[in-house]
């Protein structure tokens, strides 16, 4: 079978239960989003190497991603059932994730902070914007069609993780985080 079918020449693509969109419609773009900071995990993993202790958890992202992006492929009129499973545990594992590296981390997370500091910093800023990228996506593709809630629950999550990493990251090699300014809330409390 080839790679090409030449169905798409025209801007149109087919999506789960073999209905066509024009490759601009809002669920493409969800989708193309969300596989964009797949790559950019992708790229992150050889970057780590393959003995790094992220790997196993990042490997279960990016399955979870090509999952979620099935789910997202199938509109809800589509008389097809999607047999891939749903990750309805994504943002509990995130969760769990998050509170394990900011423990293990010298200090708390009180600051925006400017993207950077080493190349895996950097690398996880570029996946935590692109799931926020998606996340507007999905917001966008909840306005046409349903979507099942545990995928943007997984996503907000994604990208508070993809935020905690980099600083681990940073932490880890010693490298001093560039603060912008003080959370809102932390500067509303510090006000009191």
């Amino acid at each position: 079978m080839k790679i090409y079918t030449k169905k798409g020449d025209k801007g149109t693509t087919g999506l789960f239960g073999g209905s066509r969109v024009d490759k601009d419609d809002v669920r493409v773009e969800c989708i193309g989003t969300l596989d964009e900071a797949n790559s950019t995990i992708g790229l992150l993993r050889v970057k780590l190497g393959p003995e790094h202790e992220w790997q196993p958890n990042l490997h279960k992202i990016q399955k979870d991603l090509m999952d979620m992006m099935s789910h997202l492929a199938r509109p809800s009129t589509a008389k097809k059932e999607n047999k891939n499973p749903m990750p309805v545990d994504g943002a509990e594992f995130c969760e769990t994730w998050i509170d394990a590296l900011e423990a293990a981390m010298s200090s708390p997370s009180d600051y925006f902070l400017l993207p950077g500091g080493n190349e895996i910093s950097a690398l996880c800023h570029v996946a935590r914007t692109q799931m926020r990228r998606g996340e507007r996506r999905l917001v966008s593709l909840r306005k046409t069609d349903e979507v099942d809630e545990a995928i943007p629950a997984y996503i907000n999550r994604l990208s508070d993780l993809f935020f905690t990493l980099a600083r681990a990251e940073m932490d880890k090699a010693g490298v001093a985080e560039e603060k912008w300014q003080l959370f809102l809330y932390k500067r509303f409390k510090t006000a009191e």
